[in-house]
């Protein structure tokens, strides 16, 4: 694992970034051979257009592991220090209310340099810098509860794909998490607020839940879920950020978060793209994402539902992540089976 050889310099769109022990070995089992620092940077200089089309102007957490995904890791959330003064950075606003400035890559080149310190999953926050409170896309999590694997996860796409389609004509964008789960992306108008989304977020779960109720779940508590899908919404709250299309993830075999068409999303499956065969695949077909920002969406429809739940099924908001300041209409955040304990008499 320790760092050898000499220094390269790779160049993308004409800008030379310089890596240093390009032979330091980041993944020590991926089947029949090692990858390397090096091999990680050649593979975002491949995909560069497509993971420059998911990070383009967001401001972005890095996943650091600087010696490999067997040692230490991290999550790089302010722009450090060594930052190139060609990556442009934007002022976000945590939850807590304090803020930081994060690296917002605006050229394939910013991938490469974060590269060069270990970088393999890029987290963009789902806003632009020129207006870093408000979304521009509306992400749904589909995330497979024990007992539960992938194709269940495609099962609960498919129907939401019928959801954002009946509730303001919306068009999902899927694509693999890297793991055993989905993401779909909606891009949106900039026109509503983190809690706005998060809302929408909640409502098309639940449409989907209702649809799908022995598959799918909102349950925010695990004891909850059972062997459903669970609609992650708070994957939409402030600071909750989804793994990059083309992100390489930390597990054995090097795999990659693959955009998806719907006509494919059913064969595809997650073990299918990594670092190795995610090129072979976008040299052949490009990024199938491509034209992703071309069309923004509404959320009134979905809002209007979020709406009609609250006043006819007595559905409000759902609990935020335990981090999260207290907020205005919340339910209270005790697990289900201690609350039903300490609501017990004579205990």
């Amino acid at each position: 694992m320790g760092s050898k050889g000499a220094a390269v310099e790779l160049t993308a769109g004409g800008r030379p970034v310089r890596l240093s022990s390009p032979d330091k070995v980041y993944f020590p089992d991926s089947g029949t051979t090692v990858h390397t620092k090096l091999d990680v940077a050649n593979y975002f200089l491949a995909v560069g257009d497509g993971i420059l089309r998911a990070l383009r102007d967001r401001p972005t957490t890095l996943e650091r592991y600087p010696d490999g995904v067997t040692g230490e890791s991290f999550y790089q959330k302010r722009a450090p220090k060594n930052l190139p003064d060609w990556i442009p950075t934007a002022t976000i606003t945590f939850p807590s209310g304090r803020t930081a400035d994060e690296m917002c890559p605006t050229e394939v080149a910013a991938v490469l340099w974060a590269a060069q310190f270990g970088t393999l999953t890029f987290h963009p926050w789902p806003v632009r810098r020129s207006d870093p409170d408000h979304p521009d896309e509306l992400r749904i999590d589909l995330d497979p509860q024990p007992g539960t694997e992938y194709g269940d996860a495609v099962h609960a796409a498919h129907e939401l794909r019928h959801v954002l389609h009946e509730f303001g004509g919306l068009r999902g964008w899927p694509k693999t998490s890297g793991g055993r789960g989905l993401h779909v992306f909606v891009p949106i108008e900039p026109r509503w607020t983190f809690v706005e989304v998060r809302r929408a977020a909640i409502a098309c779960g639940r449409e989907l839940e209702r649809r799908m109720p022995q598959a799918v779940t909102t349950a925010w508590w695990k004891e909850e879920r059972g062997e459903r899908i669970f609609v992650d919404y708070n994957q939409t709250a402030r600071d909750r950020t989804i793994a990059s299309a083309y992100s390489i993830r930390a597990r054995p075999g090097a795999p990659v978060s693959a955009p998806l068409t719907w006509d494919e999303l059913g064969d595809a499956l997650p073990r299918d793209f990594d670092i190795v065969s995610m090129p072979r695949r976008y040299a052949d077909v490009g990024d199938v994402h491509a034209d992703m920002d071309k069309e923004r969406y509404a959320l009134d429809a979905l809002l209007e539902l979020a709406d009609r739940d609250e006043k006819d099924r007595g559905l409000g908001d759902l609990p935020y992540p335990p981090e999260y300041p207290k907020m205005p209409g919340e339910p209270k955040r005790v697990q289900p089976s201690r609350a039903r304990h300490e609501a017990r008499p004579g205990d």
